[in-house]
Formats: C-alpha cells, structure tokens, sequence
C-alpha cells in the first residue's frame, strides 16, 4: 500500500493578511513546509522513489546536503528498502542527524584538506569521509558575480531511472564531488540514483502542487511566486500549470545573488556555470541550472528576480514574526519579492497586470534552519 499511496501531503493553501498587505494584492501562501520531510521536494522524489522501486530498485542512493536528502531517506524508509545520503563537507551535524534517524546511511565527502564536520555520531572514517550508518527503525507509516561568459555545458536527457543527468562546472565544488560520489555507488547493481532535481519523474511529482491549487482555487492565480535552485521545483510548475489549462500563469523566480545560476542562464540564452556558490542560500546552490529549467524559461512565462542575502535573511525574520513559521533563506528570497515592494515594480514596468486578484507564494521548505542559525546569519551579514 505504501508504493500505491503518494507520500507527500495536501498541503494548506492559507491567505496571508501580512503579505497580502506588502505586496498589494491578495496573497496566498502554499506550506510546503508542513510536508513531512519539511519541503516540496518530498512530492518530486517520493514519486521518483516510488516509481524505482516498482522496477526493482533496492537500494536509493542520493547527493543532498539537506532537503533532498530527506526526501529521498523518508521515501526509502515508506518503502522498506535502504537508502544512502551523499552529504558535502559543509553539511550540518543537525541534518546528518536528521538524515540517520530517518534510516538512512549517511556518507561525508568533501574537498582534499577539508575536515568534514565534528558528527558527534560515530562512525568510521573511510576514503570518502566519515560512513554513519542509519538507527535501527521500524517501517514507518503513514550574483558576488562578475558579469560576463561563464562558461556553458550542454544539457542532457534523463530518460531512465538511474541514469540521472549531471551538470559538471570547471571547477569542482563540495556538492559536485559528493554527487560524483552518490554516482559511483549507483553503479552498484539493484542501486538507484536520486537526482536531487534533475529527473522528469521529479518533475511529475512535483506538477501535483498546481492540481491541488485548482482544486483549491476559485480562480486561477495571476501569478506563483517561487524560489529556484537547480529548477526542479519551476519545471514541476510548469508542467502542472499546463496540465490544469493555466499555461498563461506568470511565474516569478526568486533567486539570490551568488546562487544566480538560473538568472544567469537567461541573460546568456544558454546554460552557464557560477565560479561558485557565495549565497547564503546554500539550498539554492546549483551551480547550473537544469537544461529542463532553461526550456521552461522558453515555454512559458516566468520572470527572473535576484535579491541580495541581506534581503533573504530580513524576510526570513519577518515571515516568522507574521507568520509564526521559520523558513530557509532559499524561500526568504521569494518572500523578499513580495516584501520588497518587487511586484508593484514589476506592475510598473508593464511586466505583471493591473490589477492582481490573487498571487501563490510557494513556501518551499524550512527543514535545515534553526533559531540559532538564523541568528548567526544575521550576524554574519550585519543585520544585528
């Protein structure tokens, strides 16, 4: 029954008087962040988990250094089968822990000379980085940006479960080798690789998010305002508007300055890749953008916005005020746009209609963000 179900919820469509009041125009938010994974991308890879393992799939391995990672382990977990998380260096002991208890084996990997993270889990050291293996379990239920060519790779196709497409900088970067790594393993025979964003499959999954604001919806929004990483979520969104007859819906993209990959795309008509991830939004840290993102970008409407960390971070500190929820600064940059005043200007410059009746906030996730980390962002960025 557990591979019929999906493994993501309805989640509550809410209007929000405190946006709705910033923005101009009424404001509904979607709280991807009560999935039980604590993010949209439960919706995407519990479909692609489940799908793998009706082909015989009998392990999952996936390269996340948070959210993605959850899902794919909450999804093996449902499944009965092993899981094995690729963590970069950078990765928090708080989500490594998570990640455990969750089941999943959790493996660190990192740069040469770059000490991963004190676990305080256990577990031994091996070529790659410290190996925690998971908790027993029971089963569950239920831009820093210089402008000009970066340099551009070609996309590829993702036609099978285990043969997810990568996209390789020039340079290599901690979440690059880790993804290197989770691919190594997936050579294993009956292993599947979890691509945390780069899969038609995950796309499917995530298009449900638009059926269920037309089920929920009176009429359909004049806008979804949305965070983007390495696009997964944007091409769920595409896909699903297309599905429900809204293929007019704008879509703005929120990034961040030095997570820009997307941006950075569009203003060079092809993919590129960012020297590096200098973000605080570490969750927006592809370095390039998906091929499928690009393509979106071409058949439908979707508007690029970049807002800076210090932008992110202030809306992150006012949307738990309002809201009484603490998010990611990856979904603090789409809350800045409507915080900021960035619809009212996009109205202005003829790029939004006059008037909105309504705007979705798609609040992506908040799993990997403490009270103690939001705190030290601030003080990192001199917000304090």
């Amino acid at each position: 029954m557990e591979a019929e179900r999906p493994f993501h919820l309805v989640s509550p469509l809410l209007e929000s008087l405190p946006l709705s009041r910033a923005a101009g125009t009424k404001v509904y938010m979607k709280l991807e962040n009560v999935q039980p994974t604590g993010s949209f991308k439960i919706r995407g890879i519990g479909h692609f988990c489940q799908e793998a393992a009706r082909k015989g799939c009998r392990h999952f391995v996936c390269s996340s250094g948070g959210n993605a990672g959850m899902a794919a382990a909450y999804a093996a977990r449902k499944l009965g089968l092993p899981a094995t998380v690729v963590v970069p260096s950078s990765t928090g002991p708080g989500t490594v822990r998570r990640l455990q208890e969750l089941g999943a084996t959790v493996e660190v990997c990192g740069k040469v000379g770059r000490p991963p993270p004190k676990l305080g889990l256990g577990g031994n050291l091996n070529a790659h980085g410290p190996s925690i293996p998971p908790k027993k379990l029971p089963p569950a239920s239920g831009f820093g940006y210089t402008r000009g060519d970066k340099g551009h790779i070609s996309g590829a196709g993702a036609p099978g479960l285990d043969a997810a497409p990568l996209s390789t900088p020039r340079a290599p970067q901690v979440w690059d080798e880790a993804n290197r790594r989770a691919l190594e393993l997936a050579d294993t025979p009956g292993w599947v690789s979890v691509h945390p964003f780069d899969h038609p499959l995950v796309w499917q999954g995530h298009a449900s998010l638009v059926r269920e604001l037309k089920d929920s919806l009176e009429a359909k929004p004049d806008a979804i305002v949305l965070a983007v990483g390495g696009g997964g979520l944007l091409a769920g969104v595409v896909a699903g508007l297309q599905q429900v007859g809204w293929p007019d819906v704008p879509i703005i993209a929120a990034e961040t300055w030095g997570a820009h990959s997307f941006h950075a795309a569009l203003e060079a008509g092809r993919l590129v890749t960012l020297p590096d991830i200098t973000s605080v939004a570490k969750c927006l840290g592809a370095q390039t953008v998906s091929a499928r993102a690009l393509e979106c970008a071409q058949e439908s409407r979707v508007i690029s916005q970049v807002v800076e960390d210090a932008e992110a971070v202030r809306a992150v500190e006012r949307f738990l005020d309002d809201e009484r929820m603490l998010v990611q600064p990856a979904c603090g940059a789409a809350l800045a746009l409507l915080y900021s005043g960035r619809l009212q200007r996009l109205q202005r410059e003829g790029r939004l209609g006059t008037p909105l009746g309504s705007v979705v906030l798609v609040v992506c996730g908040g799993s990997s963000i403490t009270a103690a980390q939001l705190r030290g962002l601030k003080s990192q960025l001199g917000l304090e």
